[in-house]
């Protein structure tokens, strides 16, 4: 690949970055980009970089595919914009339609659209508290579902994400998740019976009244949180639940949508149907778009103009959008993660032979993950180590970005469409990096 290096110096543009920007927007790189093509990105000063971070999961489909530019540069030269509630457009209807067709289970659904991820969650809830008239939530310890005021409210993690941006509403409440590795209750599966799954019934008796909880909202498998992957009983377990009480069930596929973890939607491996899905980042290809799809007896109890948004539903993402679907069914993409997880997984696996400080290898399809630790028994967090691992990766040459409420998880998060030189390369550059920042352990 070559791409003619910018006339402006990364120094210099990063000088103009201080001066321009508040110091709370942050960049995990100090270069800026130039040009990427599938899983490659290419700096401003023509260094290039293998991508395991994928734009933090939007990038399923790689960088610039050509059915995508072609979709949205056909988009462009028709009209921008006009705003759903002045006028429709097809591709709008089409995604809905397809977005309905994909989601999970037997039940008719109904799908529209915002402009991001937190605006889905955020539309999400209110249909929710709209449907069953009740105010409360119930999430999750790790979760994240955004940095909206409602959104930070749901999401777990205090730094960077919540610290001194309260108060947050009321009536969320949050129970511990599935953690298999740092078990909440001690126990280990399968002998526990997924147990934590009742710590749902165990806080209607002491934290917060059942028939005031309007929802649910879960990851299928947590993403900021640390890749974190319940049992596979676990959300059918939730669900049960939920029904015997009249509470809707939200699953949040942001990140593990759109063939991430080897299925179109991760709810499939677990046989949910959920009440209300929310999706993103990967929908459609870095152009900004969230979707909220639904149970159509849900998602009609709101009233005529009660939903929607001046932005919502762009028609160019929307045309990208159906590029994306297209891609995905023709190159098999979710079965291509598939493949892709095994092969990470595998090679994980050897470094854990290799690396003590791999206190354990997790995922789904390519959602894979391994966690470092200080000392596999005690299982401190390895923070240090994580960040110094994740620059280390970047001065040679591969883009990673880590995870976890204590920062110790090294997520994977490549475009599914890699090419597999590339991908072995990039494992190549993991293995040797972490044999760099443990001093040769192995």
């Amino acid at each position: 690949m070559s791409v003619e290096p910018s006339t402006v110096s990364a120094s210099e543009l990063n000088r103009l970055r201080a001066e321009a920007l508040p110091r709370g927007v942050v960049t995990a790189t100090p270069s800026l980009v130039s040009y990427a093509k599938n899983a490659i990105i290419v700096d401003t000063e023509g260094k290039e970089f293998i991508d395991f971070a994928g734009g933090i999961g939007v990038m399923n489909v790689g960088h610039s595919h050509p059915k995508v530019i072609a979709a949205a540069r056909a988009q462009i030269e028709r009209f921008a914009h006009t705003s759903i509630s002045v006028f429709g457009w097809e591709s709008y209807i089409k995604l809905a339609d397809r977005l309905n067709q994909k989601a999970p289970g037997p039940t008719p659904k109904r799908s529209f659209f915002v402009n991001s991820g937190a605006e889905a969650v955020e539309n999400a809830i209110k249909i929710a508290r709209c449907a069953t008239g009740r105010p409360g939530i119930v999430a999750f310890t790790n979760a994240f579902h955004g940095r909206t005021n409602l959104t930070m409210g749901l999401t777990s993690k205090i730094v960077p994400y919540k610290k001194d941006f309260g108060p947050f509403p009321a009536d969320i409440y949050r129970i511990p998740y599935a953690y298999c590795y740092r078990c909440p209750l001690h126990l280990s599966y399968p002998a526990c019976d997924v147990e934590c799954a009742e710590l749902l019934r165990q806080g209607f008796e002491n934290q917060f009244q059942a028939d005031r909880i309007a929802c649910v909202i879960v990851e299928p498998v947590q993403g900021e949180g640390g890749f974190i992957v319940p049992p596979p009983e676990y959300h059918a377990r939730l669900k049960r639940i939920c029904e015997e009480h009249g509470i809707l069930f939200i699953a949040d596929e942001i990140q593990t949508g759109f063939g991430r973890t080897g299925r179109f939607f991760a709810m499939e491996h677990y046989q949910v149907e959920a009440d209300i899905m929310t999706t993103a980042k990967s929908i459609a290809a870095g152009y900004p778009l969230g979707g909220i799809t639904g149970k159509a007896e849900v998602m009609d109890i709101p009233g005529p103009g009660s939903i929607g948004g001046t932005f919502g539903g762009n028609p160019l993402a929307c045309e990208v959008a159906l590029a994306v679907f297209d891609i995905m069914e023709e190159e098999r993409l979710p079965e291509r993660a598939q493949e892709i997880g095994r092969r990470v997984r595998e090679r994980f696996l050897a470094m854990q032979k290799r690396f003590p400080q791999i206190g354990d290898v997790r995922g789904l399809g390519a959602m894979m993950a391994m966690e470092l630790v200080e000392d596999p028994d005690t299982k401190q967090p390895a923070t240090a180590l994580t960040k110094a691992y994740r620059a280390r990766l970047y001065e040679n040459g591969l883009v990673n970005i880590i995870a976890g409420t204590y920062d110790n998880v090294v997520r994977t998060l490549m475009p599914l469409t890699i090419e597999w030189e590339t991908l072995d390369r990039g494992l190549d550059i993991m293995e040797e990096t972490l044999a760099q920042v443990t001093q040769g352990v192995g």
